[in-house]
C-alpha cells in the first residue's frame, strides 16, 4: 500500500481510457488515504474530460471525506484529489442528467464499506443507462456477493430513470467498518432462468417481441418470461435475463434504443447469455470487473469468468497501483478464464 505522503499519478488515457479509471482511482485514494493526481481524464472518449456524472462522482468522493480537490469542473481533463478519512453518514447526490447513479455508487461504496458506522445514500439520475450496470445488476448480482464477503448493504429502487430523461432515484444502506473476507467463485452448477422486459411509456408489444426472441433462441419456458410496466419520467425499455446458479445470480441486460428493432435488442442479450453458458463459468464479464476492488480490499480471492474485457484488465492495473496485491489472469480454454487476487510477494 502506498505511504500516506506519496501521491499516486494516474494516466487517464491508459487501458480503456474512460470513466472507470477515474472512479476506481478516487475510490482507492479514499480507501488508502493516499492523494491522487490524474491527467488526460477520459482521453479515449468522444468528449474527453469530466461530464456531469463524473463530476458528481468526484464531488461525492470529496464530500464523504472532506477532501481537497482541484480541477473539479465540467470538461476538466486533470484532477488533484487529497482525501480525508471517509465518514459514515447521510448523503444525497443528484447528477442532474440521465448519467448513471450506479457509477457514482461505484466511487463511494468501497470507502463507505470501510468507514465505521451506518451510511445512507440517496442517488438521483439514471438507474437504467445503456453505458452502465443497471440497478437490477447491482441488487441481484453484486450486492449478494458483497454480503457473502461480510458487507452489510441494501439497495432499493425508489424510481426508475431511463436514458435520456433520467429522474431515477435509489437508496443505499451501508453498515460500514466490517472487514471484507476473501471468497472464491469457481464453479457454476445447474442454471435456473427468468427474463423480464421492462417498458415505460412504450407499447407492451415491444417487450413481448423481445421475450419471444428469448423463448425461441434460448428455449426458456414462457412461464418464466414476464413483461413489467414501470413508472418513469420518460420512455425506456430494458430486457433483463437472469441466470441463477450455485455461485449467485448472473444478470444480462440489453437496452432499447430509438430506431433499433426489439428483436435486435433481444439478440444482443441472447448472444451474451450464449457466451456465458458455453464457457461454463459462474461470473460474467461485468461482475468480474466489479469484484476486483472488494477482493483486493479483502486481501485475496479467485473466480472464473469469460474472456476479461479491456475494462477488467484496466481495472486490474489500477488496483495494483494502490493496493499490495497481484491480479493474475489465466486462460483455461473454451472461453473460460480464471482471475486470482492474492497478496503481493514481498
Amino acid at each position: 500500500m502506498p505511504s500516506a505522503r506519496e501521491v499516486i499519478e494516474i494516466d487517464g488515457a491508459q487501458g480503456e481510457g474512460g470513466g472507470q479509471v477515474l472512479r476506481s482511482s478516487l475510490a482507492l485514494s479514499l480507501c488508502t488515504g493516499t492523494p491522487l493526481r490524474m491527467h488526460d481524464i477520459r482521453a479515449r472518449r468522444r468528449k474527453p474530460g469530466l461530464l456531469r456524472q463524473h463530476l458528481t462522482a468526484v464531488r461525492a468522493a470529496a464530500e464523504i471525506s472532506g477532501a481537497r480537490v482541484q480541477g473539479d469542473v465540467l470538461g476538466s481533463t486533470a484532477l488533484t484529489f487529497e482525501p480525508g478519512a471517509p465518514r459514515a453518514g447521510e448523503y444525497h447526490f443528484a447528477i442532474g442528467t440521465a448519467g448513471s447513479v450506479m457509477l457514482v455508487l461505484q466511487t463511494v461504496l468501497w470507502p463507505l464499506l470501510l468507514a465505521p458506522g451506518r451510511s445512507r445514500l440517496v442517488l438521483e439520475g439514471g438507474t437504467h443507462n445503456p453505458m452502465a450496470p443497471p440497478f437490477d445488476f447491482v441488487v441481484r448480482s453484486l450486492a449478494p456477493l458483497l454480503r457473502a464477503m461480510g458487507a452489510e448493504i441494501e439497495v432499493t429502487l425508489e424510481r426508475a430513470g431511463f436514458y435520456p430523461a433520467g429522474g431515477g432515484r435509489i437508496a443505499v444502506e451501508i453498515e460500514g467498518g466490517r472487514a471484507l473476507v476473501p471468497i472464491e467463485r469457481l464453479e457454476r452448477g445447474p442454471l435456473s432462468t427468468t427474463a423480464r422486459a421492462l417498458v415505460s411509456g412504450l407499447p407492451v408489444s415491444v417487450a413481448r417481441r423481445e421475450l419471444e426472441v428469448v423463448h425461441e433462441r434460448l428455449a426458456w419456458e414462457r412461464r418464466w418470461l414476464a413483461v413489467e410496466r414501470v413508472e418513469a419520467h420518460g420512455p425506456g425499455n430494458v430486457l433483463l435475463l437472469e441466470l441463477g446458479h450455485a455461485a449467485g445470480t448472473t444478470v444480462v441486460a440489453a437496452f432499447g434504443e430509438r430506431g433499433v428493432r426489439a428483436e435486435a435488442v433481444a439478440a444482443r442479450a441472447v448472444e451474451e447469455v450464449e457466451r456465458f453458458v458455453a464457457a461454463d463459468v459462474p461470473i460474467d464479464e461485468h461482475l468480474a470487473d466489479q469484484l476486483l476492488i472488494p477482493l483486493a480490499l479483502a486481501g485475496g480471492g479467485a473466480f472464473r469468468t469469460v474472456a476479461p474485457s479491456l475494462h477488467t484488465q484496466t481495472n486490474a492495473e489500477i488496483v495494483q497501483r494502490w493496493l499490495p496485491v497481484e491480479i493474475a489472469f489465466t486462460d483455461q480454454g473454451n472461453g473460460a478464464h480464471r482471475i486470482d487476487v492474492r497478496p503481493r510477494a514481498s
